[in-house]
């Protein structure tokens, strides 16, 4: 049952003295009275409903919840049928190793990102595969009209009898459009434009997008409906609205990605229902967004099999995403500043981080580039977060520094910590077989990582001093 607070004036509109009201209609339960209905919106239909009795104090007491009803008994937990609750894939295979499986019934998700990322337009062939499977979809858009969601869809070739598109900012509307189509999956673009009926604030707001949000999550757990709702960004990165809105969703999906750059990221922020750290890649092209299997050659200015020539100030580490290791190419440049203050630029790297492993390499390894331009980026618009890249990222720098190429085939992995030593970091197997895997043969990693990987030669160095050493005759 659906249940959404209105804040209305009129008769009746003091809740002290009433439990509630409820539509005689459709039976949707609201805090104060409103001449309207939210819902089915019919007008007069919502009734006073009789107070609740206190909780009592103690055993002696008034019952405690007398008037609650159950609305299913309790059962073991290994009697629960969970063929309810099965998962459904969606059609796009990188999202739905990042859900674990696909869509869970009943699962609401929230798609966070900034404007222009791509959100409408993965939904919109997520929507348009799990038509194709025979599952019906509506797409519920606040912020376009069905005639622009139609073009979009007949560019990206999404386009599908069962896919279902409403136009509509009104709570009841929407709720009104699910109970007529009837879909197993419901988007809702975005969830920042829907306002429901007598509830205070405009259409974005904290209380808006609470109650918008609380309803459509009573839907779906009543109807076993998926739904994603689609969320705007602040401009420091995180979901627009109150954080309450991320502790009642299920999943909370981030899309990321650089305007600039092809490549689009998702990753899970909270996941009730499988992993929490995995992400999936995807590429967006005037055809729409398709999944990556394998973006490690995204992140290459060259394959690694050894052939090419390598340049100063580049080299190659693997990252983790999740469980998903990524390799990927840090560069580096240090020339020779006419400024007073030298300039040191940082392009998907921490710039707090890039500064400490500078100031290590200049301390440790006695490289004096204090009257330098030191510039480090990585390649294909990857973010690389991890302190895993430091060792690259530092022997990038060094070779810069000298204009000494590494050796083409060569994968470095390590955190670089404040004495110079390197530092253990996980899954260095998996690491070493995905570099092993685009042709690079030989590998620094922190001592202690005792990883064997067949056909590459595997040098643990125990700190910056003996990484230097040993990058060119490894």
């Amino acid at each position: 049952m659906t249940s959404v607070r209105a804040a209305g004036g009129g008769r009746g509109s003091g809740r002290a003295a009433s439990g509630g009201f409820r539509c005689s209609g459709c039976g949707v339960e609201s805090v104060r009275w409103a001449g309207r209905c939210s819902r089915c919106q019919e007008w007069g239909t919502l009734e006073a409903q009789a107070p609740a009795p206190r909780r009592g104090a103690g055993i002696g007491g008034p019952r405690a919840g007398a008037a609650a009803v159950v609305t299913a008994p309790a059962q073991p937990v290994v009697a629960v049928d969970v063929t309810a609750a099965r998962r459904r894939p969606t059609g796009v295979d990188e999202l739905d190793r990042v859900l674990g499986g696909g869509l869970v019934p009943g699962a609401v998700i929230l798609l966070a990102g900034e404007p222009g990322v791509g959100k409408s337009t993965l939904l919109l062939e997520v929507a348009a595969r799990s038509a194709a499977t025979g599952s019906r979809a509506l797409v519920v858009t606040g912020e376009e009209s069905a005639a622009q969601v139609r073009l979009r869809a007949g560019r990206t070739n999404a386009l599908h009898e069962d896919l279902w598109i409403a136009a509509e900012t009104d709570l009841g509307a929407v709720l009104h459009h699910v109970e007529e189509v009837q879909p197993a999956l419901l988007v809702v673009d975005s969830v920042q434009t829907i306002s429901a009926a007598g509830v205070e604030g405009a259409a974005g707001g904290v209380t808006q997008v609470r109650e918008v949000t609380a309803a459509l999550i009573r839907t779906a757990k009543a109807l076993g409906l998926a739904v994603i709702l689609v969320g705007h960004v602040t401009k420091d990165g995180l979901v627009a609205g109150p954080r309450l809105l991320e502790h009642l969703v299920d999943v909370v999906l981030h899309f990321e990605g650089e305007r600039h750059s092809t490549l689009r990221l998702v990753r899970a922020g909270k996941n009730r229902y499988g992993p929490a750290d995995e992400v999936g890649c995807f590429e967006m092209d005037d055809g729409g967004i398709h999944g990556i299997a394998d973006p490690s050659g995204l992140f290459l200015s060259r394959s690694g099999g050894g052939a090419e020539v390598a340049v100063p100030g580049t080299c190659v580490t693997v990252t983790m995403e999740g469980r998903r290791p990524l390799v990927a190419e840090v560069q580096a440049l240090v020339a020779e500043s006419s400024a007073q203050v030298p300039r040191r630029a940082v392009s998907g790297l921490d710039q707090a981080r890039v500064a400490m492993i500078l100031a290590v390499v200049e301390r440790r390894a006695g490289l004096r580039y204090g009257r330098s331009d030191v510039y480090t980026a990585t390649v294909g618009g990857v973010r690389l977060a991890e302190p895993a890249a430091d060792l690259a990222t530092a022997l990038a720098v060094v070779s810069a520094f000298r204009d000494r190429p590494l050796p083409a085939d060569l994968v470095a992995l390590g955190e670089v910590g404040l004495a110079g030593e390197v530092r253990a970091v996980g899954g260095v197997p998996r690491r070493l077989a995905a570099a092993a895997r685009l042709g690079f043969r030989r590998a620094l990693v922190p001592a202690g990582a005792g990883a064997e990987v067949p056909g590459m030669t595997v040098t643990e160095v125990p700190d910056l001093i003996g990484a230097i050493a040993r990058m060119y005759d490894t």
